[in-house]
């Protein structure tokens, strides 16, 4: 199926700061109907690398749909100042997820990033959590 554009929600979170970590990707077409999600435990790490995790793969999955343009919300203001390149890319870690994603996002027209409250982006909250709890056997 293609869609001209893709409205991404993601989240990544980490149980523990390494600890944990799963992420959460809905993705909806322009009519908001959700065309795929993610639920995926990603093994021990940080909350903003699991963030950028998150996005990574909504990336790639919004490639299988032709998108054109994709328009990001994420709750993690951190990571929507430095993809917006208002903050600098300090940690050495996550430094090498900033341009995995910079390069995975040049095969589009358009890409954009916001930050929303955390209770805005509930069901991708969700899908992080799931996928947490299977990862540590809750």
């Amino acid at each position: 199926m293609k869609y001209k554009k893709l409205i991404i929600h993601t989240d990544g979170g980490a149980r523990g700061n390494p600890g944990p970590a799963g992420i959460g990707v809905v993705i909806c077409n322009e009519e908001k109907k959700v065309v795929a999600e993610i639920s995926r435990y990603i093994g021990e790490t940080t909350n903003n690398q699991a963030e950028y995790r998150a996005l990574l793969a909504a990336i790639e999955k919004a490639k299988d749909f032709d998108a054109e343009e994709i328009v990001f919300y994420l709750d993690s203001e951190l990571v929507v100042k430095q993809l917006n390149r208002e903050y600098k890319v300090k940690n050495q870690e996550l430094a090498p997820l900033f341009v995995k994603i910079y390069n995975a996002t040049l095969g589009f027209k358009k890409v954009t990033f916001h930050h929303i409250p955390r209770e805005k982006n509930k069901e991708a909250d969700k899908l992080a959590n799931e996928a947490m709890d299977r990862g540590t056997g809750k």
